[in-house]
């Protein structure tokens, strides 16, 4: 089983995908503990992906569409996601 611990600003570290049907123990910063499958974590990893990726006008893939005069972060990826007590139900 994997550990996991929420940060003060409600992130959990997780800059990849987890095998789907692991379970993963997050602990939150009030204390709770919550278990949580791993598809469920890809599914919010991938929906902060995307919204990450509008919110810096990128393509589905990570790349900048724009003109070449401005340069974007050569790492196009998160570390971090949001999560929140109730989400593995």
């Amino acid at each position: 089983m994997i550990t996991l611990q929420q940060d003060a600003e409600g992130f959990i570290r997780m800059n990849r995908h987890f095998p789907e049907s692991v379970l993963i123990s997050i602990t939150f910063a009030d204390g709770t503990t919550e278990q949580v499958s791993g598809g469920r974590l890809n599914k919010a990893y991938d929906d902060a992906l995307a919204e990450y990726r509008a919110q810096n006008h990128l393509d589905a893939k990570g790349f900048s569409r724009s003109p070449a005069k401005r340069k974007t972060s050569p790492g196009n990826k998160i570390d971090f996601v949001k999560v929140h007590p109730g989400m593995g139900d």
